[in-house]
């Protein structure tokens, strides 16, 4: 089927078919005045100037002269999860730090507990919940991992979750397997068992259930050789890599990911220039989440150093149960464009192309042109700049999924 996007004011989008670096990121296409033909949900055709719609047979989305960027690709998040830690999170703004409370056995354990006590079906109405949250940001293709089991039946039923999930909701999920999110409770004084047990039965347990393998590679967590160890397993099990690196303490986990050829390397807040220029040698995809910064009231990651120096930056949201509790697309735009320096182009290059390089779909997602999936956002104003003008608010409108319209503000979610 056909559906036309007329009366576009004005679309913003980066283009191709493969990750942007450096210079590249805030190479922005725009047109004024135009139109989007998509055909059983493939875009057809983007050009200036109206559409002759005589004799056109379609379905037709009026745009009402509003802006049009591709759909947000959200590269970094933890959605599946049970339970909340609003009580840690009031602790943390009285003083106390991230590792202070996962020492003393909150944090993520505290998550994992939750988890396990929750059934398959409450997760998946928490989940239905969070995507249509999403949704309504803009998002349309998003990353959810595992990592709150820690056990590989507790494990297998978050990415069972999201399986059934993705069948079902408008957005694409892709899923990622995090068994080495933290030592379980009932291996903290056996690491190694622990590790031994995800590789012999835990990554085979996983395979064809998800595409990415991650990791928690920090000091105390996972450190180098360990993390080494598990994520060849995983990559001669065929899981493509991302690591949470550097985010606390640097260790050299920005280093690793580039030595093992990672997809991508997430937080990054702590990452030296050594680790920056091997990422950005090998390709790796440096995914900066700077709500979570925000959150823990942090420094931020270094973006003009990765993108000066022609690295590949991605947007996430880290949206989970304890370091960062949102979902907000326009907090993180703002963060990004006002403490981390990076343009607004390079923001929406991050938040689109980038986001689905570091899920692997860029190919299919992340840009408007020919070829590419017809996901669009229609925001409520009339040219892109108010994405970070308008300062944390989300300005969203409407969202198109495979050509189809899936959400309106104003009348909710479109089944």
């Amino acid at each position: 089927m056909k559906v036309l996007v007329k009366n576009i004011s004005e679309i913003a989008t980066p283009l191709g078919f493969e990750k942007k670096c450096g210079k590249s990121m805030k190479d922005i296409k725009v047109y004024k005045n135009a139109y989007i033909l998509t055909e059983d949900g493939v875009i057809v055709e983007v050009a200036e100037g109206k559409f002759d719609e005589s004799g056109f047979t379609g379905d037709i989305i009026d745009a009402e002269n509003k802006a049009v960027i591709p759909g947000f690709c959200d590269s970094h998040t933890h959605f599946i999860f049970g339970g909340y830690r609003d009580e840690e999170y009031d602790m943390r703004l009285k003083g106390a730090s991230y590792m202070e409370i996962q020492e003393a056995g909150g944090g993520i354990k505290s998550t994992v507990a939750a988890t396990r006590e929750e059934s398959f079906d409450t997760l998946y109405e928490k989940g239905l919940d969070r995507l249509d949250s999403m949704l309504s940001m803009g998002v349309t293709t998003v990353e959810g991992k595992s990592g709150y089991g820690l056990d590989i039946e507790n494990e297998l039923k978050q990415l069972d979750v999201m399986e059934k999930l993705d069948s079902v909701h408008a957005l694409d999920i892709v899923k990622t397997y995090m068994p080495a999110h933290d030592v379980p409770f009932e291996y903290k004084d056996n690491k190694e068992g622990y590790i031994d047990l995800m590789i012999n039965k835990g990554i085979p347990s996983a395979k064809g259930k998800a595409t990415f393998f991650d990791i928690f590679t920090e000091k105390g967590i996972f450190e180098i050789e360990e993390s080494r160890r598990l994520l060849q397993a995983a990559k001669d099990a065929g899981f493509k890599l991302k690591l949470h690196a550097d985010e606390i303490v640097d260790i050299g986990g920005g280093y690793l990911a580039g030595e093992m050829g990672a997809v991508s390397a997430d937080h990054l807040l702590m990452a030296n220039d050594k680790s920056i220029n091997k990422m950005i040698e090998a390709g790796t995809i440096q995914t900066l989440l700077p709500v979570t910064a925000f959150s823990l009231n942090a420094d931020y990651a270094r973006a003009r150093v990765m993108i000066d120096n022609g690295g590949a930056v991605a947007l996430g949201s880290d949206f989970n149960p304890g370091s960062c509790h949102s979902n907000s697309i326009s907090l993180m735009i703002a963060l990004a464009t006002i403490y981390m320096k990076m343009t607004i182009e390079e923001t929406l290059t991050a938040l689109t192309l980038n986001g689905a390089a570091a899920m692997g779909r860029e190919k299919e997602v992340g840009s408007i042109e020919e070829g590419k999936l017809a996901d669009l956002v229609i925001l409520d104003k009339d040219r892109y700049k108010f994405l970070s003008y308008t300062i944390g608010v989300n300005i969203v409108e409407k969202v198109i999924k495979r050509g189809e319209l899936v959400y309106d503000k104003k009348q909710a979610y479109i089944d």
